[in-house]
């Protein structure tokens, strides 16, 4: 299995961008894709997750109302829109995904078996 981020870059406060998560090597049906984010100096965090088949969605507070994961099935890729970015969305990101996660535990990311390598933000004031 096999996750690569990317989509990444500079932009402006109040700005957007769009990450992708390209999955490759096996069918994500039954499965959660999530996508976190680590800040300098800060401990990884939960930024939202989509369930593949069922397509229900999961935010962190601080993202919700700005951010939309969606995913394509024909295309096995995951997006993360980012809408009204600030600059403390600075942060490398990442897309994991894992099965047999439960509500619970969506914001967990022991939960999640299988990580891309990351794509940094930056979002300038």
């Amino acid at each position: 299995v096999q996750l690569q981020a990317s989509g990444g870059g500079l932009v402006q406060a109040g700005g957007s961008l769009r990450l992708s998560c390209a999955t490759s090597g096996r069918t994500f049906s039954g499965y959660v894709m999530g996508w976190f984010r680590q800040a300098p100096g800060k401990e990884r965090e939960f930024v939202g997750a989509i369930r593949w088949s069922a397509g229900f969605t999961y935010y962190a507070d601080s993202v919700k109302g700005r951010f939309t994961i969606s995913r394509n099935n024909a295309k096995n890729m995951v997006y993360l829109q980012m809408n009204s970015l600030k600059p403390e969305d600075t942060a490398v990101y990442y897309c994991a995904s894992g099965s047999s996660i439960m509500m619970s535990q969506v914001r967990e990311e022991v939960a999640y078996r299988y990580w891309g390598q990351g794509t940094l933000v930056t979002v300038s004031s």
